[in-house]
């Protein structure tokens, strides 16, 4: 009876193949040396200035360019060999970071230079991760894509939010530029496991007759013609922003209010991976059971539960456990509403309304975090997260009511590409 079940689980589990694996390798590798730089670049700045708009600002310009190029990335991104393009981006990367290192070891590596490189880091994240969403429907089949996106948001939560945090808060302390020459060889590693992936999407593009703006903005009308993936998107840039105040002040009150150093600052963030990782592993399930609008109610519930706790609570235990919490509610998110866009976008649109929709899910981010520097400034950063509950809280009812309405399972699929396409 074991074997039986057992040989029934295997057979129903996706073959996702090894362009896949390479795609999953290169996201945790990236992701490793990402995270070491998202625990030492608010360290860095804190190094630099005691002004928690200042430090703020290194997570503005780290997510302005989601604002700035959103459109212009998808419409390249359905111009071009994705996968060359972004092996070019992670060596871009990996010369920047070299150069920021470079300027920490000579002493010119102030805040300016931090600035800079986190809005072109930020820039190169708009352009990689827009692409690999699109190439996942390309390289895995259509009944693995959750499995697919769960895996890849698995592997990036374990480095940007256990392990290299964790490391990176570690390697700060032996040395303030380690951490980023680390990450600058994580993308070189990228970039070739990338590089021997042998599928790709196509490059069949025809430009419009109408020109460059005119294809710019098809992505863009589609996107907001469909009610569902309008809705999801404003929702996104919702619950972005109020998650954007809470990260970017989170190292200013991980030191005034915990009383944590740099360690205890990468361990906060290494608790985000603990509800990350459960939510990667168990999102597909939990969204066939809830259904897609009973997941995505869930997630907006925990999310607005984590702000209430940091809010409520100043210990470095409710901390953690509000940290994973977040974690596993933003993935869960993530999970439930990737897929839906690579399901129900046209495959030739893929690109442009992807980008569209993370315009304005993505353009919360840097809003956020500069509301969140200035608030926390004045009245501290226990008001930056309640005010992030209050904001998820009106989420949560609004969520509901769609769910009540079945608005995710009336929504019809777009049919799949013909040749034209």
């Amino acid at each position: 009876m074991t074997a039986s079940t057992t040989d029934k689980a295997d057979a129903q589990r996706p073959v996702l193949g090894r362009d896949f694996s390479r795609l999953w390798w290169s996201a945790a590798v990236s992701s490793l040396g990402d995270g070491a730089t998202i625990a030492a670049a608010p360290l860095l700045a804190t190094r630099l200035t005691d002004d928690p708009r200042l430090i703020g600002a290194a997570s503005v310009a780290f997510t302005a360019p989601f604002l700035l190029f959103g459109i212009p990335a998808g419409l390249l991104v359905d111009r071009i060999d994705i996968r060359a393009m972004m092996v070019r981006v992670d060596i871009g990367r990996a010369v920047l970071l070299a150069v920021l290192t470079a300027g920490i070891l000579g002493g010119w590596g102030g805040l300016p230079l931090l600035y800079v490189c986190m809005f072109l880091l930020g820039t190169g994240e708009v352009l990689s991760r827009n692409a690999a969403q699109v190439l996942v429907p390309f390289i895995t089949p259509r009944a693995g894509l959750s499995t697919a996106n769960a895996r890849i948001m698995a592997a990036q939560e374990a480095g940007t939010g256990f392990i290299g945090p964790l490391v990176g808060a570690l390697m700060f302390g032996v040395a303030t530029a380690l951490p980023f020459g680390v990450d600058a060889a994580t993308f070189l590693c990228s970039a070739v496991l990338i590089s021997r992936i042998s599928r790709t999407r196509p490059v069949e593009h025809k430009p419009d007759s109408t020109g460059v703006m005119a294809e710019m903005l098809a992505g863009a009308k589609w996107l907001f013609s469909h009610h569902l993936l309008r809705s999801l998107a404003l929702v996104s840039c919702l619950i972005n922003l109020a998650g954007s105040a809470m990260l970017a002040v989170l190292v200013v009150h991980s030191g005034k209010v915990l009383g944590l150093g740099p360690f205890g600052f990468g361990a906060l963030l290494a608790c985000q991976a603990v509800g990350a990782v459960l939510a990667s592993r168990f999102a597909p399930a939990l969204t066939e059971r809830l259904g897609r609008e009973g997941a995505l109610v869930a997630t907006a519930v925990l999310i607005t539960t984590s702000e209430a706790v940091l809010a409520a609570v100043p210990s470095m235990y409710a901390a953690g456990v509000a940290l994973a919490i977040f974690a596993c509610g933003t993935v869960t998110w993530n999970v439930v509403v990737v897929v839906l866009r690579q399901t129900l976008v046209p495959q030739h649109l893929l690109g442009r309304a992807n980008s569209v929709y993370r315009l304005v899910a993505w353009g919360g981010l840097p809003v956020g975090a500069a509301a969140g520097g200035f608030v926390a400034a004045e009245v501290g950063t226990r008001a930056v997260f309640g005010a992030g509950a209050v904001v998820m809280a009106v989420v949560a009812m609004g969520l509901l009511v769609g769910a009540r309405r079945r608005w995710i399972t009336r929504a019809e699929p777009a049919p799949p590409p013909t040749e034209a396409d």
